[in-house]
């Protein structure tokens, strides 16, 4: 059985407007977004289509 194909991904990155506090998140932007918690990695991510994060961040500002 094929294995299903993995999203193309790039390296996980912190908010450039994080100020070195615990509670920031990282994320790692390719065919999909995927967010996951600085101090609980080991849990997994959430993953988003660039276009449901896009929207997120516009929402957010």
């Amino acid at each position: 059985m094929a294995r299903p194909r993995q999203p193309e991904q790039g390296p996980w990155h912190k908010s450039k407007r994080s100020n070195g506090s615990q509670n920031c998140v990282e994320v790692s932007e390719g065919t999909h977004v995927f967010v996951r918690d600085t101090q609980n990695r080991e849990r997994g991510h959430v993953e988003f289509s660039r276009e449901a994060w896009t929207q997120a961040l516009r929402a957010m500002k």
